[in-house]
């Protein structure tokens, strides 16, 4: 049985491993004025945060039209048996519910939608591990049942330096923005219930970072295989040093470096850093 992995763009998963595991992307989109670009295949991420310095204004965002799930579904299903859709939190977007309903449309090809119930690269985390399996051969429900054991082990904490994105997106509530403003509080955040809540309120972005290190320490330390991730919003050195500080203390995890694209970055603005891991 062949089956294949969609996931959408908002995994910033990088095209060549795409390309190399054979994942299947489906792109939301970010809106300037009246101009719509598809994110990872029209803008890429350095391009956006130029643009939004350029207008000094943040973009609006837009899931994926059904009819394009539905339209790729159906191309798969020439070649395939069955599809696993892998998206970003159901909590926070559409997305999810789009390939839900595409699914059911597609009549024919059997599809499994997954809800991430996070997003970015940890949602890519997802779609990697199905790949690897798929390439094996395992079966959907084998893939599924794997995904759902990941879940149990996945973490994500991010840290923004300006609420007033996520107050307007109506991604935080606007009394815990303005808390936050006034106090020049770098919150860390994360997902719960598929929603982004604070996790703490802290004083200085530096404060933050190591808050959130700590809480990596506590998982990296017990010396189990894991797959980690530094993700950040128009911040590659900032990243690439986390990386090199993280790989001298925990040379047993795999590191990768990932990004906030438009979609994400239009909420979250630029500076935000990120941290996700899971247990392999």
């Amino acid at each position: 049985m062949k089956t294949a992995i969609v996931t959408d763009s908002t995994a910033y998963i990088p095209k060549e491993t795409r390309e190399r595991l054979n994942i299947h992307m489906i792109p939301l989109s970010v809106i300037f004025g009246g101009e719509v670009y598809q994110e990872e295949v029209e803008i890429t991420a350095a391009e956006f945060y130029e643009e939004v310095k350029s207008k000094g204004e943040l973009p609006t965002t837009s899931q994926p039209p059904v009819g394009k799930f539905v339209e790729l579904f159906q191309e798969l299903s020439k070649e395939y048996d069955a599809v696993i859709s892998v998206h970003l939190s159901s909590g926070i977007s559409g997305t999810y519910n789009g390939a839900v309903t595409a699914g059911q449309m597609a009549e024919s090809i059997k599809v499994y939608a997954f809800d991430s119930e996070v997003s970015c690269m940890v949602q890519g985390f997802y779609a990697i591990e199905a790949a690897e399996m798929a390439a094996l051969g395992k079966t959907p429900e084998e893939i599924m049942e794997r995904l759902n054991e990941v879940k149990q082990s996945i973490s994500a904490y991010f840290m923004v330096d300006d609420l007033s994105h996520l107050q307007r997106g109506g991604r935080l509530s606007g009394a815990q923005a303005l808390i936050g403003s006034l106090l020049q509080v770098k919150p860390i955040l994360h997902f719960v219930d598929k929603l982004i809540v604070p996790f703490e309120k802290i004083r200085t972005r530096k404060k933050a970072l190591n808050r959130i290190y700590d809480l990596f320490d506590e998982e990296a330390s017990k010396g189990k295989p894991m797959r980690a991730v530094i993700i950040h919003a128009n911040r590659p050195h900032e990243a690439e040093s986390m990386k090199a500080e993280l790989e001298a203390k925990y040379p047993h995890v795999e590191y990768s470096i990932s990004y906030f694209g438009p979609v994400i970055g239009t909420h979250l603005g630029e500076g935000a850093m990120g941290l996700g891991w899971y247990t392999r």
